[in-house]
């Protein structure tokens, strides 16, 4: 089949794009990624009736396009998620962090933030670990704060139904403490419970737009989000992420990244976490 507009992206083509997803969300997409821009954006031409990416970007350029940016964000920022993902975390979470938090005394009060939280696989697993790892965990005042700057992904983590695939990961006790089934035998979905769906609160965020909240965060959990922006920008989260954790806050990185030359305020606790000093 011969190639259409709709398959050519030309270098200037690209480097607007390129321009117009910095500029809105911060992610800096290189030059190499070019196909995925590409792949991930036809179908949207195609549904808009375009025949090449020059039109594309008049349309992203002119007044009233705040909704096609959106969905250009949209479309290029999507990431892998799944529960219990990197689940070192979560032990480190659900045996270190807990025992500290008890061991402490005084207030019961815990804030957690997952930080592009995509479609809250992530916020719930934090919300799964320590209803299970705290002491009565009725009596803690536990909250998270789950954002993205996806508002497709944020309706599907409120809505909080996941294909029964999506939860083969976890242990078959979990599931049924912690999950409702929903049609089917069996089951094809399944819904988090209230008891887990009543700790975590869903917003839309900007991480480079200014921040509503105030913390302070007993941890914040920022996980395969930063590789998407250049070391300016990650830099700049860093110290705000620092300045809404309390002292002694735990700062969760991905397995692949690290604040290997900006470690200011932090110090290393082990691989991809670390605590404000």
């Amino acid at each position: 089949m011969p190639a259409t507009a709709c398959d050519r992206l030309t270098p200037r083509e690209l480097r607007r794009l390129r321009e117009i997803v910095r500029r809105l969300s911060g992610i800096d997409l290189p030059p190499h990624k070019e196909p995925l821009v590409r792949a991930r954006l036809r179908k949207r031409l195609r549904e808009l009736g375009l025949s090449d990416f020059g039109g594309y970007l008049r349309l992203l350029s002119g007044s009233g396009a705040g909704a096609e940016r959106q969905l250009l964000i949209e479309a290029l920022a999507t990431r892998l998620t799944g529960f219990y993902r990197e689940p070192d975390h979560f032990r480190f979470l659900s045996e270190e962090a807990v025992a500290e938090w008890c061991a402490r005394g005084g207030p019961t009060r815990l804030r957690l933030w997952s930080a592009g939280c995509a479609t809250g696989e992530e916020a719930y697993s934090l919300a799964l670990a320590l209803h299970t790892a705290l002491p009565r965990p009725q009596r803690w005042d536990l909250r998270i704060l789950a954002t993205d700057l996806s508002t497709r992904a944020l309706v599907a983590g409120r809505r909080g139904v996941y294909a029964a695939e999506q939860l083969a990961g976890l242990p078959d006790s979990l599931r049924g403490s912690y999950f409702r089934p929903l049609a089917g035998d069996p089951p094809a979905a399944w819904r988090v419970a209230p008891e887990l769906r009543r700790l975590v609160s869903f917003a839309r965020l900007n991480l480079i737009e200014p921040w509503p909240m105030r913390g302070p965060f007993e941890a914040i959990f920022c996980r395969n989000v930063m590789i998407y922006f250049d070391p300016p920008t990650q830099r700049g989260l860093v110290q705000r992420f620092g300045a809404l954790l309390r002292p002694g806050g735990l700062l969760f990185l991905g397995h692949s990244e690290s604040l290997t030359g900006g470690l200011s305020g932090f110090r290393f606790v082990r691989p991809s976490v670390y605590r404000r000093s």
